[in-house]
């Protein structure tokens, strides 16, 4: 019992660690880019402002994540996207069910067709006697 706690204790702070780290990265990255764009310019500062926005919205999605694991919260099922594979397997399915059934269709048709060519004509002969 007590190594599943020492081990959740230890899960807890490593993941406080990677907390504490993406804020301070979001937090550096924040300060280098906008000493950048005060040499360079109004274009590096567009430039800069970008970078800013995307390191910081990783920065707060890892925090986010970090922060509801650490509450016990799972993360959420990427709903729409299960129902986009559902839908593609279901349209494949569809497709292969058609395509074997025109084979099947064209295989019979041909078979019905030999049959016809080389059938053999029997006609009973009647005798009188």
């Amino acid at each position: 019992m007590f190594a599943r706690k020492n081990r959740a204790e230890r899960t807890a702070d490593e993941a406080w660690e990677h907390l504490s780290s993406a804020w301070a990265t979001a937090g550096d990255s924040a300060g280098r880019a906008a000493g950048r764009a005060g040499r360079k310019g109004r274009r590096l500062a567009s430039r800069a402002g970008d970078r800013v926005t995307s390191v910081t919205d990783e920065a707060v999605t890892r925090a986010s994540a970090a922060a509801d694991a650490l509450a016990g919260r799972r993360p959420s099922r990427p709903w729409l996207l299960i129902a986009g594979v559902g839908l593609l397997g279901a349209a494949l399915g569809w497709a292969a069910a058609s395509t074997a059934r025109a084979a099947i269709e064209r295989q019979a048709e041909n078979e019905e067709i030999e049959l016809a060519e080389t059938a053999v004509v029997v006609t009973p002969t009647y005798d009188d006697h």
